[in-house]
């Protein structure tokens, strides 16, 4: 739990209070405006709550991909990975696809006709 004590942590804290009860302010005043007669205002009323909901929402999910390590690197592969040549991957995929090999030899047959 100290991870979530970092700085920078700790800014996301401040800023997802100060949102969640400026949000419910805001809700608050809409709702006087809308008591004073301003027929607009009962939407904003309903809105600005929500808003403050969203904050703690994506707070919690915030801190639960964090607790699960989303979004860190991945670890370096045992083996590094070779880069195939424009052939190979063709022989491939010809070889999970007879039809794709197919359509090359007749791609291969009117180039060298062209020529």
């Amino acid at each position: 739990m100290r991870r979530f004590l970092t700085p920078g942590w700790l800014g996301i804290h401040l800023i997802a209070v100060i949102l969640f009860f400026g949000f419910l302010w805001f809700g608050w005043w809409q709702f006087g405006r809308a008591t004073d007669g301003n027929a607009r205002s009962w939407g904003y009323t309903f809105e600005w709550p929500l808003f403050a909901i969203f904050v703690i929402v994506m707070w919690i999910k915030m801190i639960r991909d964090e607790l699960k390590g989303v979004g860190r690197e991945p670890a370096e592969p045992a083996e590094p990975v070779v880069p195939k040549t424009e052939a190979e991957l063709i022989k491939e995929a010809e070889a999970e696809d007879p039809s794709l090999a197919a359509y090359n030899r007749y791609l291969a047959r009117l180039n060298s006709q062209r020529q």
